[in-house]
């Protein structure tokens, strides 16, 4: 089961408003990260993703595992978030 899901983004980024548009018509909450307006979060989305590109999105299972997706993969993402 998903606990939380945490996404990186930017104001320009395309792909992270498909990440989250798609998110919604699942019904499922997000908590947003815009690095535009945290930079300094910049790093903790490098860390996690070993990319420099946003969307990063962070899925933490209820067993507090993460999986990281970077860039609007549906092939990770819907399993990622799928309840089970």
């Amino acid at each position: 089961m998903v606990k939380n899901i945490t996404i990186f983004t930017t104001n320009t980024c395309g792909y992270c408003q498909m990440v989250k548009t798609y998110l919604k018509a699942k019904g499922m909450g997000y908590d947003e990260v815009n690095l535009d307006e945290n930079p300094t979060r910049r790093a903790e989305a490098q860390l996690l993703s070993g990319a420099t590109t946003v969307p990063v999105t962070i899925v933490t299972k209820t067993d507090d595992s993460q999986e990281v997706i970077v860039g609007y993969n549906l092939a990770r993402l819907v399993p990622a978030v799928a309840v089970n």
